[in-house]
């Protein structure tokens, strides 16, 4: 290969990039969802309420909205590799630095500047797969660095889980911690430096401009609030799982429930199966589809049988994943231009989400139990996908005048 070629998958370097890739986002997954398990554990440990516990995701994810806006737009401009090896130092060292203290409200501030520091890996390492490689082989690497978000999704839901069940959840961060110091060197080593990054020479206005535009224009509003309602539903499930399980009539241990994440493992699968339909089918009705699925699973949680649960926990991780990829890709094509910022505000919109599905949601399990969350879960999606389709009908109407 000639030097100034980009990398392909013939090279040594497009698999040290991908290897590099898939960890580091295996590790930040990991960490950002590591403590959805354990929220029973600290509401007894610092003896604080559920809502506030679920502080410590929704702020981390808070956190990592904010690292996205920010990071977005220095990556654009200062390189791509700096920012992918700082936020794995910044998501090190608060799991190092948590079970130093005994304060709730210095925990949280590490989880939100720890959501911060995770942003870089996620604004930079697209672009620079985009960037850096040949187009008939990225798909493979972005195949690569896309299921690595969802296997640490789940390893560090499950891993915290058991650790702390067997130890204590000190001790589970500070492997956490110590495996993320194992993945930067191995990053720090193998990255390659960026050949073909052109820092951005355009005015913050005119990325702001960009970003107004999709704002303004009422068929992606509809899509970025369809990415906030899933999130809110799927967070919501997940969040307060524990808290529905470790108490009567299941009595579950925080081993066995941290096992029930296994069934994020299903987005592995789902991701292709949503490629393949883009493909083939009409996506609308897909991700309708998707959404139906989705809330299929949702009530079938209602089920007093721990086996139905995870069947519907599995069937809300399949329409989760689905409908989340076509309608990621229903951006794509909605944008006729600035579509790098379009696909921005969709990431922040999902992950806005998740902070409201982590939080919001606390009221009505306090007050209703896991019955009126399960409900409220389920039939936000439908009632969502209605508003849309009526939306696209009126948009449909007015153009056609």
């Amino acid at each position: 290969m000639e030097s100034d070629s980009p990398y392909t998958i013939h090279d040594i370097d497009f698999w040290k990039i991908s290897l590099s890739l898939a960890l580091a986002s295996f590790f930040v997954f990991a960490s950002i969802y590591a403590i959805q398990p354990l929220l029973p554990v600290f509401v007894a440990d610092y003896g604080i309420s559920v809502s506030a516990s679920s502080l410590l995701l929704s702020l981390t994810i808070i956190g990592l909205i904010i690292g996205l806006i920010i990071l977005g737009f220095l990556s654009d401009r200062l390189g791509r590799t700096i920012f992918i090896k700082l936020s794995l130092i910044g998501t090190v060292i608060p799991f190092l630095m948590i079970p130093l203290f005994e304060s709730y409200y210095l925990f949280i501030i590490l989880r939100f500047l720890q959501g911060f520091a995770s942003a870089g890996l996620l604004a930079s390492a697209l672009a620079y797969l985009n960037e850096e490689m040949d187009r008939r082989s990225v798909g493979v690497a972005t195949g690569l660095y896309i299921s690595s978000n969802a296997l640490g999704g789940m390893a560090g839901r499950v891993v915290t889980g058991y650790l702390t069940d067997h130890y204590s959840w000190p001790t589970a961060f500070y492997v956490l911690g110590l495996a993320g110091v194992f993945i930067f060197f191995i990053v720090l080593f193998l990255l390659p430096k960026s050949r073909y990054f052109k820092p951005s020479e355009l005015p913050f206005r005119k990325d702001l401009i960009g970003f107004g535009h999709h704002l303004k224009t009422p068929s992606l509003l509809v899509v970025f609030g369809l990415g906030i309602i899933l999130q809110f539903s799927f967070t919501g499930v997940w969040t307060y799982l524990p808290f529905y399980l470790e108490g009567p009539p299941f009595e579950l241990s925080l081993k066995t429930i941290s096992y029930m994440f296994f069934a994020y493992g299903i987005g592995i699968i789902a991701s292709p199966i949503a490629g393949w339909m883009v493909g083939h089918l009409k996506l609308t009705p897909m991700r309708v589809a998707g959404v139906l699925v989705l809330s299929s699973g949702v009530f079938i949680t209602l089920s007093s049988s721990i086996i139905m649960i995870v069947i519907g926990l599995c069937v809300l991780c399949l329409g989760f994943f689905i409908a989340h990829s076509l309608t990621a890709t229903t951006v794509s094509e909605q944008a006729t231009h600035h579509k790098g910022s379009a696909a921005s505000l969709y990431l922040v919109s999902y992950y806005i989400g998740v902070a409201f599905g982590s939080t919001l949601l606390s009221p009505i399990w306090s007050s209703f139990g896991w019955s009126g969350l399960v409900l409220v879960a389920g039939f936000v999606p439908l009632i969502y996908i209605i508003f849309a389709q009526l939306m696209s009908r009126k948009m449909r109407t007015i153009r056609a005048r």
